[in-house]
């Protein structure tokens, strides 16, 4: 009967060049604000507005507006 040792494999090594890559990658910024910065502010316009229900849609545009114009 013979037996077979099972014998681990190297993993090849990635090595990456920095030299491959451009040093002036352009990369995006993150304009899309979050949906909670939006909340935020849009909380804080009812909160101005002495916490009167009614007005959510119209806090929530206004507040997009806003931080979208930052």
């Amino acid at each position: 009967m013979s037996s077979f040792k099972t014998q681990k494999q190297p993993q090849p090594k990635i090595v990456v060049d920095p030299k491959s890559f451009p040093s002036n990658v352009a990369r995006m910024p993150n304009t899309v604000p979050s949906q909670d910065r939006i909340r935020e502010r849009a909380y804080e316009l009812y909160e101005s507005r002495g916490c009167k229900p009614g007005q959510d849609e119209q806090d929530w545009l206004h507040a997009e507006r806003e931080i979208l114009n930052r």
